[in-house]
């Protein structure tokens, strides 16, 4: 049990006894460092029922904790603050129980509770992996993750945009000016080969609307009327008329996309249950919007268009399906969400990491999905996230501008290796070791630096100042879960045995608050889809364990009991450490 668990059970019946009454909720908050106190009790909410001075309210509920637990040794009232200093043998009781506990914190997936599929990545086959799809992919892999550790059974899945206008640009710009060439014959990771093709097409697009222009036509016409948009548009035309050489075309560079996909995936440390592709699901959904039609969820327009009214909802009326009885992108989320659930029997609810810009489709979806009467509609979720944006500004990928995935990946990892040098504490590394905790490092600074912000905030992506190794950084992080492992190897004597009896010094206890909080931060984190949680929650530790590193003796101190008792605190943070950080996608080194 918690502190909380247990306190709340015992200031319930305090005030039950004292004052005859049943309180709904119990609010804690930390206490201020300039009182005395581990833990306070918030008693301004209790005089909704009991009408008296707050300090004689909170006096009295103190005193009782004192006289009926062994938990609460002393405390103070400042105003309407109940502050309880809690007792050592609470603390050690505590870490008695969770010491040896492996992956502490983290809820097994009970037998039969539904699952949660987590979507995220869903990049176009136009292009490689930027900058905006790491910060994707990042959010959406910690999510699942946490969600996991929070008792959830997941299932991380992705849709790949595989068919569309933007697609068939890349695939004409290749016919028309490729030569023929290939990754194998270039070299090129197949989806930068397929990106540099669309930014080809942009090129010669912009080219021709001049010249158009240049010719007496306005801005509009020449958009249209360009020779390379109009093959463009055949070419999607014939794609979906399942034309022999163009959908041959279309499956060998998509092939080389996926390859490609693959690589920069497997360097994020990033994976997937299930991929999905539009080009088998863009027709899905149809079906769907005709027995709607019949229920009465949808109506139908003189054009036969066929839409959803939301007004009740603070919405508007939304297509559904052209009259021509082709889809939308709405139409084919509908059907993708049934699909799902039926692949995957027991889901009973996702989570769709894609960005803010998206909050009004989801909106929309959601509420679609729940007029249809699904059960698992209630449990849905828009992961929105904000945009990455470089000190340069906005990225575009038609131009070029884009940050690279895989590019950035080796930045990273070059930026590690430079500051490390500069610190020159690799002495007696191979050159294999050197690189691997390059690597290390360096994503794990990327990694961290992108999940330390709330998703719902737009960000600022600077390379150098996330792999600093002081402040609120991965590197940081790491350096501290390092430094802990040498402690263990350097403590050269048994320090297995159970600990009691010990007089606590401030820091230890301070450090074994945190640790106590960090079933918490999982729930909350799993509650609210936000890995910036863990992300500070791990800071916060590593800061408090670097101040308790330096107030107090570990391996020099003399008394054998309180050097074993420091040496399990260390070994359980680091512990602690590296499942918060393997939440969030971060390996943490060795030696540094």
């Amino acid at each position: 049990m918690t502190l909380i668990q247990i306190l709340t059970p015992q200031i319930e019946s305090a005030l039950q006894q004292v004052y005859g009454v049943a309180v709904d909720k119990v609010e804690y908050q930390a206490t201020r460092k300039e009182f005395e106190g581990d833990i306070t009790v918030v008693i301004f909410p209790f005089l909704k029922q009991i009408k008296g001075n707050p300090v004689e309210i909170g006096t009295k509920v103190g005193e009782y904790l004192v006289e009926s637990t062994t938990v609460i040794e002393r405390f103070n009232v400042v105003k309407g603050f109940l502050n309880l200093v809690v007792s050592d043998t609470y603390y050690l009781d505590f870490f008695a129980s969770i010491r040896n506990e492996e992956h502490y914190g983290f809820v097994t997936p009970k037998e039969g509770d539904k699952a949660i599929l987590v979507e995220y990545s869903s990049p176009n086959t136009n292009k490689p992996l930027h900058l905006g799809h790491v910060r994707n992919n990042l959010l959406g892999y910690a999510v699942a993750e946490i969600l996991k550790a929070s008792g959830k059974k997941v299932y991380k899945t992705q849709i790949i945009n595989d068919r569309g206008i933007h697609i068939c640009k890349s695939m004409l710009a290749w016919q028309k000016y490729g030569n023929g060439e290939t990754p194998e014959s270039t070299g090129l990771k197949g989806d930068k080969l397929v990106g540099n093709y669309y930014v080809k097409f942009d090129i010669e697009y912009k080219s021709q609307i001049k010249e158009l222009m240049e010719g007496g036509m306005s801005e509009d016409e020449a958009k249209k009327e360009a020779p390379i948009i109009k093959e463009a548009k055949q070419m999607l035309v014939d794609w979906e008329a399942n034309k022999p050489e163009v959908i041959e075309l279309w499956n060998m560079m998509n092939q080389w996309v996926y390859d490609g996909f693959a690589v920069s995936y497997k360097n994020l440390g990033v994976d997937f249950d299930k991929v999905y592709y539009e080009s088998n699901t863009y027709l899905l959904g149809k079906d769907v919007v005709e027995q709607g039609l019949e229920q009465g969820v949808f109506f139908k327009k003189e054009d036969n268009s066929v839409w959803i009214d939301l007004t009740e909802e603070g919405l508007d009326e939304k297509l559904v399906l052209r009259g021509d009885g082709t889809s939308v992108y709405m139409t084919q989320d509908i059907g993708t969400a049934i699909q799902r659930v039926k692949d995957f029997g027991d889901v009973g609810g996702m989570v769709y990491t894609v960005g803010n810009e998206q909050d009004y489709h989801f909106k929309v979806l959601f509420l679609i999905l729940k007029r249809l009467g699904f059960d698992w509609a209630e449990s849905l979720h828009h992961l929105s996230y904000g945009m990455v944006e470089l000190p340069s500004g906005r990225m575009k990928s038609r131009e070029g501008t884009v940050v690279d995935a895989d590019e950035l990946m080796q930045e990273m990892t070059a930026t590690a290796k430079s500051i490390s040098e500069e610190l020159g504490k690799l002495e007696g590394y191979s050159d294999e070791e050197k690189a691997a905790l390059y690597k290390t490092i360096g994503l794990g600074a990327l990694k961290y630096y992108m999940l330390k912000v709330d998703p719902r905030k737009g960000m600022m992506f600077n390379p150098e100042e996330s792999v600093d190794f002081t402040g609120n950084t991965g590197p940081f992080i790491q350096y501290a879960y390092a430094r802990i492992q040498s402690i263990l190897r350097k403590a050269d004597f048994d320090y297995s045995a159970a600990i009691t009896g010990i007089v606590l010094d401030p820091k230890e206890k301070e450090l074994l608050k945190l640790v106590e909080e960090f079933p918490v931060v999982i729930q909350d984190a799993a509650r609210t889809h936000s890995p910036a949680l863990v992300a500070n929650y791990v800071y916060d530790l590593v800061r408090e364990y670097n101040s308790f590193y330096q107030s107090v003796i570990i391996l020099g101190e003399e008394n054998m009991t309180l050097k074993a008792f420091r040496v399990q605190l260390s070994q359980k943070v680091g512990l602690v450490i590296k499942d918060a950080f393997a939440l969030l996608g971060i390996a943490v080194p060795q030696r540094m």
